[in-house]
């Protein structure tokens, strides 16, 4: 009597299908260029023009990387979610036997990849062009990395949530942009919170993006002095990561509720 081979668990569906997306995101080579090299373009631009000393580079280099990380999460993963489902890559998937959570583990590993050689990019631009001192305690570098974590987890799943009211890939850019970029004007990327009308701070602050370009203001800040320029005059590294954490969990949630395998059906 045979017995039948177990099939493999929900980790290593995952991790097989992380290989797929990096592999299907590498040979794209107009969609890695785009992906990675636009933040760094924006830095380029808007630096060459806002940046005139180096305190002022330090804290504008510092809040590109949160932004870029952001929208390769946020935006990039909601994107290709929304692409799944509209070509039927979704559904065939449905009818194999990996799980769910497999497929997501495959996209949180593709996100994780690309956000990582984009915040390489960032700050490797952000050093020639602008002469951005890299922290040298290993603290701060530890700071770097939970930010990063919670932030990348907090905004894809918050991405993939929204992906659900698009039904394609033309109205996903809309959808996934729009709050994107409005974001950026209250969450500290491109004017200081300090010098937005409290209104504007307050909506600001209920987003992971606000919390996760200050986490990274305090790494690359030159001393803790220029706590005084955010809204509540510290860095809050605390409150940071519970925020980043609360959404993580949101998102997870609304994950689960709003998920849709194709345009026709939950």
């Amino acid at each position: 009597m045979t017995t039948a081979a177990a099939l493999p668990g929900t980790l290593t569906l995952g991790l097989a299908r992380g290989a797929i997306e990096l592999r299907e995101f590498f040979r794209q080579r107009e969609n890695l260029i785009f992906t990675v090299s636009l933040p760094a373009l924006l830095m380029l631009l808007l630096g060459t023009v806002y940046v005139k000393e180096p305190a002022a580079g330090q804290m504008f280099a510092a809040s590109m990387i949160g932004a870029g990380i952001i929208s390769t999460s946020f935006v990039g993963l909601g994107m290709s979610v929304v692409a799944d489902r509209e070509d039927g890559t979704l559904k065939r998937l449905r009818g194999t036997p990996m799980p769910f959570t497999s497929y997501f583990l495959g996209k949180i590993i593709l996100v994780f990849v690309s956000s990582l050689v984009e915040a390489v990019l960032l700050i490797a631009v952000a050093v020639l062009r602008f002469d951005v001192e890299l922290p040298a305690s290993p603290q701060k570098w530890l700071t770097f990395g939970w930010v990063f974590v919670l932030g990348v987890v907090s905004c894809s799943l918050i991405g993939v949530a929204l992906s659900s009211i698009a039904k394609s890939t033309r109205s996903a850019a809309g959808v996934l942009n729009l709050p994107y970029i409005v974001l950026q004007f209250l969450s500290g990327v491109f004017i200081m919170q300090a010098a937005l009308p409290e209104s504007l701070r307050t909506v600001g602050s209920f987003f992971p993006l606000k919390w996760v370009c200050q986490g990274f203001r305090s790494v690359f800040a030159l001393d803790d002095g220029y706590a005084v320029m955010e809204a509540a005059g510290s860095w809050e590294l605390g409150r940071t990561a519970l925020v980043l954490g609360a959404w993580a969990v949101v998102g997870l949630v609304l994950v689960g509720r709003t998920f849709r395998w194709s345009n026709t059906s939950r």
